[in-house]
């Protein structure tokens, strides 16, 4: 299939949106385990059992239920169409908005050092967002490979 350059670039967007949520997670866990008080078990369930299954939750779900799935496909092509990932403005706005939910984390978490709530959801809700957020870019890989899309993305 030859790609066009733009829907090359959208792709990368996807899995750089990925690998950068992974990476934002990975250093609040780190923050996370050295600044939150209390056991070693609470810390693991808190910042990896339970967002784990928010994630694979939010990544089966729209790849298993088909409406969920058409509806997820539906978002992407809209994203793609609207030029989302294709330009330098587009990349950075996606990443911000990535780096400002990584913000909110880390300041819930060093909250808790100065009498603040637990932050037992702010891990889960991340983990959900990063498994739409992979779901986003298997859905991108199988749109490709349908003949029409594929027919519209080298139309572009």
């Amino acid at each position: 299939m030859t790609q066009t350059r733009a829907w090359r670039n959208f792709k990368r967007m996807q899995d750089v949106a990925v690998t950068a949520g992974l990476l934002i997670y990975a250093g609040a866990v780190v923050h996370a385990w050295r600044v939150l008080p209390g056991p070693a078990f609470l810390k693991f369930e808190l910042t990896l059992l339970f967002p784990s299954a928010f994630l694979l939750l939010f990544l089966l779900g729209p790849l298993l239920v088909a409406p969920v799935r058409k509806l997820l496909g539906r978002y992407v092509w809209m994203s793609f169409d609207a030029g989302f990932g294709q330009t330098p403005v587009s990349v950075i706005t996606g990443v911000g908005v990535l780096a400002t939910a990584a913000a909110f984390i880390y300041l819930q978490v060093s909250g808790v050092a100065r009498g603040g709530r637990y932050p037992a959801g702010v891990f889960s809700g991340y983990g959900a967002g990063i498994g739409i957020l992979l779901a986003q870019a298997i859905i991108v890989r199988l749109l490709e490979r349908r003949p029409d899309v594929r027919q519209r993305i080298e139309e572009r």
